[in-house]
């Protein structure tokens, strides 16, 4: 039979197609939204999903959003996405290669990298078939672990958002709630302290919020706690939607700046932050290091530009904090409308 591309017309995206090749059990959808600035770059994602359906609104939704990330990160990227309906266990290494082949297909419109349930190991299997495929670790040329660049990148959103409170950059006296310590999440409670600030810190891993507590001088919270936390600065550097109904009501911080994907539940939790007066740097501005190191890659590897690259962040959010604040908008409304303007879309 072989493999089988058909096309998805889907109004706003420039191309959306439905890949099989029931050979080797591959069922996949590649979604390219917008190429204005560049070929789009966005991570394969593996999950069973329980419908087409499904998987159709999680890789268009997903992929919007990889357009909006690289245009508001200054690169030449555009936004795409692609996911395997596929059970992780039941992956192989010619399911992959199939799945290059399909990738190669699109002539280089669309690039894949990690995403759920995807590894470097299963990107090597991609590779053999396209070249269109960034971010395998042990690959010459490769961007390797971008949580260094994606924490730099946080640091300097963080400075934007605290030089907009206080009329300049020092960390000394200000306070942070920090939820989650992963890479980025250390990373940047690390550069944090260094500076002078004072963290909060709570995270499922026990040993690493003892680390943090004896190299950086935290405090420990309660993981339900850390949003009762009395800070200037609460951190989601864990899973998405943290910020809801919920949870919003109980902040006592003066801004929100972390690097978690998907950190509103809904928009309206967006409109909620602003009302209650509390500075929301959107997420997607805020954690872009990953996508920069990757296009860094594409462009012929160099961590320092990478790190470069990803202080731009700092000008970033300065210009949707200013702009929210001339405009009475909430942020994360100005930050769509930037990355509109970049992405030529109106």
């Amino acid at each position: 039979m072989g493999i089988k591309l058909e096309d998805i017309p889907t109004k706003g995206y420039e191309r959306v197609v439905q890949v099989q090749e029931s050979a080797v059990g591959l069922h996949a959808i590649i979604s390219i939204h917008n190429t204005h600035r560049g070929p789009a770059c966005g991570g394969i994602r593996l999950l069973p999903y329980e419908s087409q359906a499904q998987a159709l609104n999680d890789v268009l939704r997903l992929s919007r959003g990889m357009s909006y990330k690289s245009a508001l990160a200054n690169i030449g990227f555009g936004g795409g996405k692609s996911v395997i309906l596929l059970d992780p266990t039941k992956k192989t290494p010619a399911l992959f290669q199939a799945f290059g082949e399909a990738i190669e297909k699109l002539g280089g419109k669309y690039i894949g990298a990690k995403d759920m349930n995807t590894e470097s190991a299963d990107l090597m299997e991609v590779h053999k078939r396209t070249k269109h495929v960034l971010g395998i670790d042990g690959l010459a040329g490769s961007s390797g672990d971008p949580s260094p660049v994606t924490a730099r990148g946080a640091y300097r959103a963080l400075e934007a958002v605290v030089e907009f409170l206080n009329g300049n950059k020092e960390m000394k006296g200000v306070t942070m709630a920090v939820q989650g310590l992963g890479h980025v999440g250390y990373g940047l409670a690390e550069k944090f302290c260094k500076a002078g600030g004072k963290v909060f810190v709570t995270d499922i891993n026990v040993k690493v919020v003892e680390k943090a507590c004896a190299e950086l001088g935290a405090e420990a919270v309660a993981q339900e706690a850390i949003y009762d936390i009395d800070c200037d600065i609460f951190s989601p550097n864990a899973v998405g939607a943290t910020l809801n109904q919920k949870t919003i009501k109980r902040l006592n911080c003066r801004a929100v700046v972390g690097c978690a994907n998907n950190q509103l539940e809904t928009d309206e939790d967006g409109k909620r932050l602003h009302e209650r007066g509390i500075l929301y740097a959107p997420d997607y501005a805020v954690n872009a290091g990953g996508i920069i190191n990757v296009f860094q890659e594409h462009e012929g590897y160099d961590r320092d530009k990478a790190l470069k690259k990803a202080d731009g962040i700092y000008d970033t959010v300065k210009e949707i904090l200013d702009r929210s604040r001339k405009q009475g908008l909430a942020p994360f409304i100005i930050a769509d409308k930037v990355a509109e303007e970049r992405l030529g879309v109106h």
